[in-house]
């Protein structure tokens, strides 16, 4: 039985298969990374984006679980993520708005190392494409600098759902995406072309919004037998699947029961049947 919790990315980054995170936890932040970290996670994953994250708060977290002896750094796969203007409040950006792509990348660098207590990143995600091509080459330019100084392991892209952008980045970049991380939901066919390509280029496809956006799939019959045979939840079920499908979800629950069942999904391995029967389900 494979119940390896971890993976090596194309970049030779090892990385969960699970990860925390940790959108929209606010002041709660801190607290909750520090009880994701002590129930077992070693993913975490945040933005530069105080819109929707609280990125100094997940750095409090992990220092104090380092301190406390929880985890040290080494252990932990760390990823953040660089939000181009557009995806911030105006009122809480975290660069100048009137530098160039170039600098605005190198600010929120520093911000994000700054925030979270560190000095060095484990994974740097564009949180979303740019609107033209060049300036989404820019953008990934000035991404790919703190990996040339040692300073980030690996380059990825989230909320990219058309092929023919990825294709295009992957083909163009000196330090090819090694990530992509997306909704993972049926209004978008649940990317199979773009997991295809994916899998092709040795890209590790994150999912988001994996359970929320899928209540049909959870409540499935064929969910629910596998659910019954292991004797785990219909949750521990899918998020199993998509594990052993060479998927890494991420899960945002602030609930430390259930970290600890989205950990244990690792003590149980579906059979290879039962894993065509839910592909079929995507």
């Amino acid at each position: 039985m494979n119940t390896e919790p971890f993976l090596l990315s194309a970049s030779h980054v090892r990385m969960p298969r699970l990860i925390y995170g940790t959108a929209w936890k606010k002041e709660r932040t801190a607290a909750l990374v520090e009880t994701a970290l002590r129930s077992g996670f070693r993913g975490i994953d945040t933005a530069c984006q105080p819109k929707h994250y609280n990125e100094a708060g997940v750095g409090a977290g992990i220092a104090a679980s380092i301190a406390a002896g929880v985890i040290s750094r080494d252990e932990l796969y760390l990823q953040t993520k660089f939000t181009p203007l557009d995806g911030h409040d105006p009122q809480q950006i975290p660069y100048d708005p009137a530098a160039s792509l170039t600098e605005q990348v190198a600010q929120s660098f520093r911000r994000s190392l700054q925030n979270l207590q560190t000095d060095y990143l484990d994974g740097l995600v564009l949180h979303s494409p740019l609107g033209k091509r060049e300036q989404l080459m820019e953008v990934w330019k000035a991404m790919e600098q703190p990996v040339s100084r040692g300073q980030c392991k690996q380059l990825g892209i989230s909320n990219c759902y058309a092929l023919d952008t990825l294709r295009y980045l992957y083909d163009s970049a000196s330090v090819k995406p090694a990530v992509l991380q997306n909704r993972f939901y049926a209004d978008t066919d649940y990317d199979k072309a773009l997991r295809d390509f994916c899998r092709q280029h040795h890209i590790v496809y994150q999912s988001f919004w994996t359970l929320t956006a899928n209540p049909g799939l959870l409540a499935h019959p064929t969910v629910s037998a596998s659910a019954d045979k292991y004797r785990h939840s219909p949750a521990q079920v899918f998020f199993r699947y998509l594990t052993q499908a060479g998927i890494v979800p991420l899960t945002g629950t602030t609930s430390e029961q259930h970290m600890r069942e989205d950990l244990a999904i690792f003590e149980f391995e579906l059979a290879e049947a039962e894993c065509a029967a839910l592909g079929e389900l995507l």
